[in-house]
């Protein structure tokens, strides 16, 4: 049997990235899956690779910061497929980088309410869902900075993505006796649109990859392959976990 199977999951942030190679991994391991993201047209090809392959996806468009979108795309999981058994809360930006002083409160905001309020808007209905499942796996994904690293110009970025897992801490402590497990995934440098937007000349790529102990990044299927884990019952006894999947960056000085 696939480690997915018979399964419900939500992914955000599914049109590219970690979350596209997350929904494509989950389909061939039996979930029926309801990928979100902004782009519908990216959605609607990643449905089709997903039904080529032999699994099942319904796509919706939206922001991730409407509460009203949070609720749709439960709504969504329970009228096709029954309810919800999974929730990858992936959708995240870099926001604005630069000096505090030159920060806007709007810039600051934006990014907050991206990568954190998105998410406590995410688990707000999600949670409901699992527990009329008896049980569920939440997963959000967070970042090495601002958790074990810090770099210099990035925030709010830091400030939001360290939220998450102060968030799932106490989402894991309060949902655990309800069967619902709560954990980070805290991905290292990634090959993403988002991470070859930040390190957008050879030099700087060839800086980000020494960061790392093993000297490289990962591709986003890498990465898939510990949201995987996290998602299915291999990870039946972790919660409350702020999984580094970084290739070393934290603990690597040369």
């Amino acid at each position: 049997m696939n480690a997915l199977s018979e399964k419900v999951a939500i992914i955000t942030g599914a049109s590219s990235g970690i979350g596209r190679a997350s929904a494509k991994l989950f389909a061939l391991e039996g979930a029926k899956l309801v990928v979100a993201a902004r782009r519908k047209s990216e959605l609607d090809i990643l449905v089709e690779e997903i039904a080529m392959e032999g699994g099942e996806a319904i796509a919706c468009a939206g922001d991730i910061k409407d509460e009203s979108f949070a609720k749709d795309l439960v709504n969504l999981a329970r009228e096709a497929f029954g309810g919800v058994d999974i929730a990858f809360n992936n959708a995240g930006i870099i926001g604005e980088t630069g000096a505090i002083s030159s920060m806007t409160l709007e810039q600051w905001e934006e990014t907050l309410r991206t990568n954190l309020t998105s998410a406590f808007l995410g688990a707000k209905y999600q949670v409901p869902a699992m527990i009329e499942r008896s049980g569920g796996s939440l997963i959000f994904t967070s970042t090495f900075v601002g958790h074990t690293v810090g770099l210099p110009e990035m925030t709010a970025y830091s400030a939001s993505k360290a939220g998450l897992i102060g968030l799932t801490q106490s989402l894991a402590v309060e949902l655990g006796s309800s069967g619902i497990r709560v954990n980070a995934l805290l991905p290292g440098g990634t090959d993403t649109p988002m991470a070859q937007a930040f390190a957008n000349t050879p030099e700087t790529a060839e800086y980000v990859r020494g960061l790392h102990a093993l000297k490289r990044i990962a591709s986003p299927e890498e990465i898939a392959k510990s949201a995987l884990y996290l998602a299915s019952d291999a990870s039946s006894f972790t919660t409350g976990a702020a999984l580094l999947v970084d290739g070393g960056v934290s603990i690597n000085k040369t």
